[in-house]
């Protein structure tokens, strides 16, 4: 069905009219002019994310469903960042003419199960044509008290640095997907070359093989917020005290937790979590794997700091690896190698203005 057939509150209607409300905090969700929300003894806590067609995502390889269920997540991950709790979640979207309702429908179906893994309400947002493709912005509400709010800019010298997960996966699924996307347009341009119909119908089914690299996949297609980390950080009374995810990548996000916090950084290449799929496409990528695992992004582990008095406690809880400790700031940043040499952390992540002219 064409969305100009629906109109913009048609698509509206026909997008949230089985949306149940979870929060008490949500008086009133999608409908009018504004959503209502109440939050009467606790801290406020509101993210926003853009994701751009061509610069965020390629629908060449992801799917609708997959994209919804990412562009929720990345949000969420980013509520439970602060050590809060996400409670809502606003929607803008701008959609070319080539989009049908049912490509929608199913960016909403994974908007859904990303919410419902996290009891997230979707409460409103917009929508509007786009001449360039599809463009995503989302903003994420969710709350905490105030004593349990946890910033970047709280580390103190001798805390331990701690992360969630493994790292380098995601970005080693993007790797993948981007090779057997160049091997498919390849083929395409060759059968187009020699103008072999047969070769360009079966290239409309073409599938790459991915079997045994599924984890990467899914880290790169699907990946979930940690709301079971601060979950049983919480259960065993740890309180970080400086956290971030990892978007853009581990180097990137601890200089940043060292800046803001004035103090430098100490982190051991020898404990640094990688998975062994990680570890094999690194190999027949022929990169090296520490700098996947240190710069490749999208991991959306949590990376945070916790007084050192908290070290036994942390080296008791699965899923949580100590790469490091917190240094005095004019230490610097640094990674300590395998056979002990040290080099200066560099930030080599994600820079989301990096094809930006600077004036």
């Amino acid at each position: 069905m064409q969305i100009a057939n629906l109109g913009e509150f048609g698509l509206i209607d026909r997008l949230t009219k089985n949306i149940e409300i979870k929060n008490k905090a949500t008086i009133y969700g999608v409908g009018d002019d504004c959503a209502v929300m109440h939050y009467p003894e606790t801290e406020v806590l509101a993210t926003t994310d853009m994701l751009m067609e061509g610069v965020h995502f390629d629908l060449t390889y992801i799917g609708m469903r997959h994209l919804g269920y990412k562009a929720a997540m990345v949000n969420i991950s980013d509520i439970f960042a602060m050590n809060g709790t996400p409670r809502q979640l606003i929607i803008s979207l701008a959609i070319s003419k080539r989009f049908t309702v049912e490509d929608i429908e199913e960016f909403y179906e994974g908007l859904r199960l990303a919410c419902d893994k996290w009891n997230v309400d979707i409460v409103g947002g917009d929508t509007t044509s786009s001449y360039t493709g599809l463009a995503i912005s989302i903003t994420c509400i969710g709350d905490a008290p105030k004593e349990n709010i946890v910033y970047r800019n709280g580390a103190k010298d001798t805390d331990l640095i701690c992360v969630s997960g493994d790292l380098g996966a995601a970005y080693m699924g993007l790797q993948l997907l981007e090779r057997e996307k160049s091997v498919y347009y390849q083929q395409v341009d060759e059968a187009q070359r020699k103008k072999d119909q047969h070769a360009l119908d079966e290239l409309r089914n073409f599938q790459p093989d991915f079997a045994g690299k599924e984890y990467l996949l899914d880290r790169q297609l699907k990946p979930e917020a940690r709301g079971d980390i601060i979950k049983l950080l919480r259960d065993n009374h740890i309180h970080p005290t400086a956290m971030m995810d990892i978007s853009d990548g581990l180097s990137s996000e601890l200089i940043h937790i060292c800046k803001q916090s004035h103090c430098g950084c100490r982190i051991y290449e020898k404990n640094i979590p990688i998975d062994y799929q990680t570890a094999v496409m690194c190999e027949e990528f022929n990169m090296n794997l520490t700098t996947a695992a240190l710069n490749g992004g999208e991991d959306y582990e949590l990376l945070f700091t916790v007084p050192i008095g908290d070290h036994e406690k942390i080296e008791q809880l699965e899923g949580i690896r100590l790469i490091g400790h917190v240094t005095r700031e004019e230490l610097g940043c640094a990674l300590i190698t395998r056979d002990g040499n040290e080099f200066e952390l560099k930030a080599q992540g994600w820079n989301p203005l990096s094809s930006v002219n600077k004036t």
